[in-house]
């Protein structure tokens, strides 16, 4: 072999490797800590795709029945499918869990209807408890103004109010089956959100990109505003950031179509995180030792993190809060 070659295939395999470490270092934290939660139930909104359904599979491992609320049935059962062979492949490893069967189901939540998400809730009256909240789901950069059934802006109406109205609804249930912990995802997107009360619903001057961080940025507030009104109990809720993930949040950008998809393909397997990567940080809020007692925190990559100001703000969460309880009818 001559000794370009042996150099060409030096600089190609010393450039994989390289790659392939950057890859992993981007993945940021992994939380391994392998529990026994049989008995436990965590519900998961938006676990059909994506972050959540790779929490979902992380909850079905250690043995917690996993109730996968999500707005589609169909893809729903076949998400139930993968986590289901997931959790009972990783039970198969250990003889005290091999003839676990994972306990996953389905059941419908549009968090662009109150109406969905009152039944449910109604629906969740069967189970004896409920451990863990993880509100997941979300709609990201709609490119035009959509509406809910309920009449809201979308982005803001499922990302915020939907989860506020489910999570209130089931504190009954958390509270009784306490300890238990609440999840909100937010996202660094909130750093660049504001919110405008006289046009919080954008009935006006529509932006998909503004919506969205205002959204997150409600969502911080949310759980600021929810810490402290669960002050003296035993539920806890926090806010994480999963990092730079591709999931399907990403469908409405330009970057989603097809033949851009392509040709950017390499470029974000190389700079975004797995679901599986972005699904950490959650579970090391929901399930950490370390954070029993710990409340109204923001966390990025298993770490507290110090939200923006405005995310702190008191006033504005009072605020969010009322108008929240208004619009979602949450005491009718």
């Amino acid at each position: 072999m001559s000794g370009r070659f042996l150099t060409a295939c030096a600089v190609v395999g010393g450039s994989v490797a390289a790659t392939l470490l950057y890859k992993e270092v981007i993945q940021g934290c992994r939380f391994d800590k392998i529990e026994n939660l049989e008995g436990k139930v965590a519900v998961i909104t938006g676990a059909n795709t994506g972050i959540g359904k790779e929490t979902a599979k992380e909850f079905a491992k250690r043995g917690a029945k996993v109730i996968l609320a999500c707005r589609d049935l169909e893809r729903c059962k076949a998400a139930r499918k993968e986590i289901f062979l997931a959790a009972r492949m990783f039970g198969a490893k250990d003889p005290r869990t091999r003839k676990r069967k994972p306990a996953v189901v389905c059941e419908l939540l549009d968090l662009a209807s109150f109406d969905s998400i009152r039944a449910f809730v109604q629906r969740m009256e069967k189970e004896d408890r409920l451990d863990y909240l993880i509100n997941n789901a979300g709609t990201m950069r709609d490119p035009t103004r959509v509406l809910t059934k309920d009449g809201l802006e979308k982005q803001m109406g499922v990302n915020h109010f939907g989860h506020f109205l489910l999570t209130n609804l089931l504190l009954a249930k958390l509270q009784k089956s306490s300890p238990s912990r609440i999840v909100v995802l937010s996202s660094t997107a909130h750093q660049r959100g504001d919110l405008d009360f006289s046009n919080l619903n954008w009935d006006h001057d529509y932006d998909p990109g503004n919506a969205y961080n205002a959204s997150k940025l409600a969502n911080l507030l949310f759980v600021q505003e929810l810490a402290n009104k669960l002050q003296g109990s035993a539920v806890t809720v926090n806010a994480v950031h999963p990092g730079l993930v591709y999931t399907d949040l990403f469908r409405h950008l330009p970057a989603a179509d097809s033949v851009t998809r392509f040709i950017l393909g390499p470029f974000m397997w190389m700079f975004f995180k797995s679901p599986r990567a972005g699904a950490q940080t959650t579970m090391y809020v929901a399930l950490s030792e370390d954070l029993e007692g710990v409340s109204g925190k923001y966390f990025s990559n298993c770490t507290e993190t110090a939200p923006a100001d405005k995310a702190l703000d008191r006033q504005l969460a009072q605020r969010l809060w009322t108008v929240s309880e208004k619009w979602t009818r949450l005491n009718s």
